[in-house]
């Protein structure tokens, strides 16, 4: 077959990169599975700087969401710190992927230093982004500042799920705090805005009385089963 001959209107753009990157990217979920199709995202950024694209805000976002996904952390903010090169600005999905990516990498301090920075600009994260930000400061026993992120998600009618709620009060009650978990629960409930409706009060009620009690040969509340 003739090759054609070169033509700049045939030179892949902004569209084409992103249309290639798009499809990787959602082939993209964890590692070590997830390692082919990262490759393929390193390959794809490689090509697009040398062939003089310049990529706008969602096409970066595609690549820093890869590399969250694959916990390649210092990949992925080396794209957002390059960002302002191409006259782009980060928006509250390039900090929701950076976000979420550092706190399940276990760098719960710089998680937050990035979440504050989102929150000062006044982006909102995902419920995925908060609830993740929630557990993983209260499995390190940060409460105060588990409390905190919760309470912000509440007021920006973002819903918890029961996983995390669980998670915060009963490390809570395992860390020697099980009034405060008590109350916390108490005043969820109160609450006017997104409060916890009857059936997940009483499932973490149970939860907090059973955890709280000493529980040798006993299973907690949801486990149990009937000899009938």
């Amino acid at each position: 077959m003739r090759s054609l001959p070169a033509s700049s209107a045939c030179r892949p753009d902004v569209e084409t990169y992103t249309l290639l990157l798009t499809s990787v990217v959602r082939r993209v979920r964890r590692p070590p599975a997830s390692m082919v199709y990262l490759h393929a995202v390193r390959s794809l950024s490689r090509q697009m700087k040398a062939s003089g694209v310049v990529p706008d805000t969602f096409l970066l976002n595609l690549i820093i969401k890869a590399y969250a996904r694959c916990l390649e952390i210092d990949d992925a903010l080396k794209v957002f710190r390059e960002m302002p090169l191409y006259g782009c600005e980060p928006n509250e999905f390039t900090y929701g992927y950076i976000v979420k990516a550092m706190f399940q990498k276990g760098r719960t301090d710089k998680g937050m230093v990035y979440f504050r920075e989102a929150r000062e600009k006044g982006f909102v994260p995902t419920g995925g982004v908060y609830m993740t930000a929630v557990s993983a400061l209260a499995l390190e026993w940060r409460f105060e500042e588990s409390k905190k992120v919760l309470i912000d998600m509440l007021d920006c009618k973002r819903r918890p799920d029961m996983i995390t709620y669980r998670t915060l009060m009963e490390e809570m009650c395992r860390a020697g705090h099980t009034e405060e978990a008590f109350k916390l629960l108490e005043e969820l409930k109160e609450r006017k805005r997104v409060p916890l409706d009857q059936r997940m009060y009483s499932e973490l009620l149970d939860g907090l009385h059973w955890i709280s009690q000493p529980h040798q040969d006993r299973l907690p509340p949801c486990d149990r089963r009937s000899d009938d």
